[in-house]
């Protein structure tokens, strides 16, 4: 009983400050909490419809939540939402994370950047809101979000999401954007690995390891110490080939010491054949352990589940670039609803694509609670 209730979500939440004043208070913060949570998962997309939701699950709904005065009707849920810090509900988020992580381990956490298309507001000169997510490729669970006003400040965002992560024993991926001298650092004080994607916006790294690999295969990998490692895929009308290179640091990289905890170099090399054309993508990275060419593509490959397995099925299954939530905190909040939702659908063992499962999580209330019964 006491796992359980350190797994469960809503006790994770029983921290969480309640914006509302006291005397107008007629619902409980958990149970709205609760209600937007199973409400999601069933195929919810906006306060409409998480009132709708709990108005047709009213008996079920009463289960396991206390509702007094029945279900909040949509602009209470909204104005709740709205006033919630992000902050906040995020840490309460965090908290249950930091406790699965106990009992799962989390073993690559890829950080990426998604921008919610149609949450600009014009009249309220409000750009589109720009999420900086955290994801765990394993055990596909968003471990946390922090929101920026563009692309270009996710500098900025990914050292405040990584003081919100528990990393001891992880490998950490970040595109090129979080290849920082800083951010590296603290990754591995966090007791963390990391693998990070170099490109011009590191001009001297990016020229050195071009020049140090150019190097390695005009000497056909010979005398020099490195792994290899190379995967062919068929599929949709293209093959491609993707090779591998991991080396230890070389001599000529310059201000190598500067990146903390740097051990080994990477590159990967990527050919695709499509209708008979050939086309060829050369990246590079620079990596906390030692030079092992089957890890380093582990950790690459893996970085693309936070593409295909977060931010693909949020567009697809949960049809977020379509949302017009917008006001206050509403987008923001609403966007951490929708992660968790999908981190609960994953755990779920039934098989079936995301979004059948939240069709007939919202139809079978035995299997919204075997979604459910993970996090409640």
């Amino acid at each position: 009983m006491a796992a359980a209730n350190k797994l469960s979500l809503l006790t994770h939440f029983a921290e969480l400050k309640d914006p509302r004043i006291n005397r107008t208070k007629r619902h409980l913060l958990l149970d709205i909490i609760g209600l937007a949570i199973s409400a999601v998962i069933g195929g919810a997309e906006s306060w409409v419809d998480i009132e709708r939701f709990g108005k047709a699950k009213l008996e079920w709904l009463k289960t396991f939540l206390v509702l007094p005065h029945g279900i909040p009707s949509h602009d209470t849920i909204e104005r709740l939402f709205r006033r919630l810090k992000p902050q906040e509900f995020q840490r309460c988020f965090a908290n249950w994370v930091r406790a699965l992580h106990e009992e799962l381990g989390l073993k690559q956490v890829a950080i990426d950047g998604k921008t919610l298309r149609r949450s600009f507001d014009r009249a309220q000169e409000k750009s589109a809101l720009h999420l900086v997510s955290a994801w765990c490729t394993e055990n596909h669970l968003t471990l946390g979000q922090v929101a920026v006003d563009a692309k270009s400040n996710e500098i900025t965002a990914i050292p405040e999401l990584l003081r919100m992560l528990e990393l001891s024993g992880a490998v950490v991926t970040i595109d090129a954007m979080g290849c920082q001298k800083e951010i590296a650092a603290q990754i591995v004080e966090g007791g963390a690995k990391y693998v990070l994607a170099v490109k011009d916006n590191q001009p001297n790294l990016h020229e050195d390891l071009q020049e140090h690999f150019i190097q390695v295969h005009e000497k056909d990998l010979a005398d020099v110490e490195h792994s290899h490692y190379e995967t062919n895929e068929v599929a949709h009308g293209r093959e491609t080939t993707r090779s591998y290179y991991a080396t230890p640091v070389p001599e000529m990289l310059r201000n190598s010491s500067a990146w903390r905890g740097l051990q080994s170099v990477g590159q990967v090399i990527t050919t695709t054949v499509r209708g008979g054309e050939e086309t060829c993508e050369i990246r590079f990275f620079i990596n906390s352990f030692r030079s092992n060419a089957r890890r380093f593509a582990k950790a690459v490959r893996g970085h693309w589940g936070i593409e295909n397995s977060l931010h693909w099925v949020l567009d697809v299954s949960f049809d977020e670039d379509h949302s017009r939530i917008r006001k206050n905190h509403g987008a923001e909040n609403f966007a951490l609803l929708r992660r968790i939702a999908l981190s609960l659908i994953k755990r779920e063992a039934t098989p079936g694509s995301i979004r059948g499962k939240r069709k007939m999580a919202g139809w079978n209330n035995e299997l919204l609670l075997n979604v459910l019964v993970a996090g409640i």
